[in-house]
């Protein structure tokens, strides 16, 4: 089949950005996955992304959508217009960015073969709920100073707070395509969603929690150094709500101290205090001592999503 495969800016059109969303919630959960990540969902309304756009309809209705920030792509096509082509052509359209296929289903499998596509990257999800979640969501065991955002904004001044966050996320993720290298518009950009709750995100401060309390009021010289932070999401998708470790990174000169066992313990505590039964993470499936190490804790896989490339693109082994 020949399909009219329409390429535009969908944050420009509002009522298209609607239809999209729909069909992407509508899409998830037929699958039990979203189609579209966080940014991807994001980039139907945030113009300042600059995603563009692919879509397949009919009779006025979505049947199919493709998304490319310019260096990854997503896809999906509805459950109702499957096995006819659609995810090829769009496949076509975005080609040759590399595109992500979340929960690697038959169907993304199949187009892979077809295409001779191979997995450049690979993401796990993976989950602790139950009992296991009890266990871990234990206080921290730290004598460094524990505060959320609010706390540490009304301690030491919003300036502050968000140069030490900004220095510990960059200097955590320096490696990473997606969370390193931001300035504070990105970090801001990410605390603007509906989801965001200052509470959720957790600081440890280089300042031993009993010591005499210093202030935004003290001297410059006198104010702390973050040492790490977890930033937990709140999902309320679901009736019941469930918790997510979104973000945990330690500062440079605090690697080596064994406080990311003691940070997730802080962060599962605080989803823990908020009513999750379950709260998952997503860690990159060739980091063998990570996994292992959420699996003593007691998380199990419950995803998988790929990154599908072409053989053939210069440059590529």
């Amino acid at each position: 089949m020949t399909f009219n495969v329409q390429n535009i800016t969908i944050a420009n059109h509002p009522e298209l950005a609607a239809a999209v969303e729909t069909a992407a919630q509508e899409t998830g959960k037929h699958d039990g996955i979203d189609p579209f990540s966080e940014q991807f969902l994001l980039g139907l309304r945030d113009e300042r992304l600059n995603h563009q756009h692919w879509f397949i309809e009919s009779d006025g209705k979505v049947e199919a959508v493709a998304a490319s920030d310019g260096s990854s792509a997503e896809l999906f096509v509805v459950p109702g217009a499957r096995q006819e082509g659609r995810g090829t052509a769009l496949f076509d359209a975005v080609a040759p960015t590399p595109v992500w296929a979340h929960g690697n289903f038959a169907g993304a499998q199949a187009l892979a073969k077809a295409k001779d596509l191979r997995i450049t990257r690979h993401l796990l999800v993976m989950a602790i709920e139950g009992e296991a979640l009890k266990t871990a969501a234990q206080k921290p065991d730290t004598e460094l100073l524990v505060a959320n955002y609010t706390q540490s904004v009304e301690r030491f001044g919003k300036e502050h707070v968000d140069q030490q966050w900004l220095k510990a996320n960059n200097e955590a993720f320096s490696w990473h395509p997606e969370q390193g290298g931001w300035d504070m518009e990105r970090l801001h950009r990410g605390m603007e969603p509906a989801w965001f709750d200052e509470k959720d995100v957790i600081f440890f401060w280089d300042v031993p929690a009993n010591a005499e309390e210093t202030t935004k009021e003290s001297t410059e010289k006198t104010l702390p150094n973050m040492a790490g932070f977890h930033w937990t999401k709140w999902h309320d998708e679901t009736e019941e709500g469930f918790g997510e470790v979104y973000v945990v990174g330690l500062a440079d000169a605090y690697r080596g101290r064994r406080l990311g066992g003691p940070l997730l313990n802080a962060g599962l505590a605080r989803m823990a205090e908020k009513g999750a039964d379950r709260v998952i993470l997503y860690v990159e499936a060739d980091n063998g001592p990570a996994v292992k190490a959420y699996e003593r804790l007691g998380f199990e896989i419950a995803e998988n999503h790929v990154v599908y490339e072409t053989s053939d693109i210069p440059g590529k082994d």
